[in-house]
């Protein structure tokens, strides 16, 4: 199998630069020796890692869904379905392509047969409203929409139906808290269930944590995954960012804007909120090579506000459609 050699404390950025440009094969597992880290990819690109042949096993999921369904789909279906899903918990999420509908419950029952930690499967809907939530049709299994999700040493309850979470920016949640330092007062802005609250609060030496979210419903998670995992360095709010912050009075060390579509809008009260050096978490979505574009937004609210920043690093962290991604842009107020 052709796979990047990277040496591991390169290998995390890698990582998501190849899921953001869909080049990392998902069917199989990467293998790591004391060095360096094997990442399995479709095809051969231009890297400054050198390229290997090596052996790598299949997941086993994949393999066992596909090979499931080799005998009850034709060779085009095959070449339709998307075996990767999101695993919520005991919940899987497939995308159901529309030349597949008419097969979802055989596929949804193979995908529940073939891996004996899922208990529930769904189907994948769109993202929709001021909540970002999106309709999820039960195909399979148990008929709940509530799970219960571990990620880097925290447990995070939710119904993945009413409340928006993605299980794809583990990574990039883990990106971000190792960056914040001894002491810090962090403000996650659109906080939703509290997955960037929880993981900074269990895994950071900040002093303090505090969310903001607009959904009842993810707020009301956020406080039991608050006992859940028996945090006390943290605190989260309901309601709208531009009301509730303000009203906070105070200044915070590191801020995180994880609402990718609209987040610019909200420029002006993270800088308000800001201490001067703080650092900004700034998401928004983006064509390939124009990136540029979202840190014109940063200067244009920085002008406007009379602010002074320093872009310190943009950073893929997603793939939202064919040449679009989810990007974060990371900044220093100066």
């Amino acid at each position: 199998m052709l796979c990047i050699r990277v040496p591991k404390k390169e290998a995390e950025p890698v990582k998501i630069e190849l899921i953001s440009k869909d080049l990392l094969d998902k069917e199989y597992r990467l293998v790591k020796d004391k060095e360096f880290v094997y990442f399995p990819i479709k095809k051969r690109f231009d890297t400054g890692y050198e390229l290997v042949n090596k052996f790598v096993k299949r997941k086993p999921l994949q393999t066992g869904l596909r090979a499931a369904l080799s005998a009850k789909l034709s060779k085009e279906e095959l070449e339709l379905l998307k075996s990767s899903m999101d695993i919520i918990g005991s919940i899987a999420i497939l995308e159901i392509p529309k030349e597949l509908e008419r097969r979802e419950k055989l596929i949804a029952g193979e995908a529940l047969r073939t891996n004996k930690n899922i208990k529930t499967v769904l189907k994948k809907g769109k993202h929709e409203g001021i909540f970002r939530t999106q309709k999820l049709e039960h195909l399979a299994g148990e008929k709940t929409k509530e799970a219960s999700y571990k990620e880097h040493g925290v447990i995070l309850k939710l119904d993945v139906e009413k409340v928006y979470f993605s299980p794809r920016l583990s990574n990039e949640r883990k990106r971000v808290y190792e960056q914040v330092k001894k002491g810090e007062e962090v403000l996650v802005m659109f906080s939703g269930c509290s997955p960037y609250t929880c993981v900074i609060a269990k895994n950071t030496p900040a002093k303090s944590v505090t969310g903001v979210e607009i959904n009842p419903t993810a707020h009301n998670y956020a406080l039991q995954n608050m006992l859940l995992n028996k945090l006390s360095n943290v605190n989260v709010f309901l309601g709208d960012v531009k009301h509730i912050i303000p009203k906070l009075k105070k200044k915070y060390d590191r801020i995180i804007m994880p609402l990718p579509k609209s987040a610019a809008d909200y420029l002006d009260v993270a800088f308000k909120a800001a201490k001067k050096g703080a650092i900004i978490h700034f998401y928004d979505f983006q064509r390939e090579g124009e990136e540029k574009k979202s840190v014109e937004k940063i200067r244009k609210a920085c002008k406007l506000a009379k602010k002074k920043c320093k872009i310190m690093g943009i950073v893929k962290c997603g793939q939202a459609s064919p040449r679009e991604f989810r990007i974060c842009i990371d900044f220093e107020m100066t």
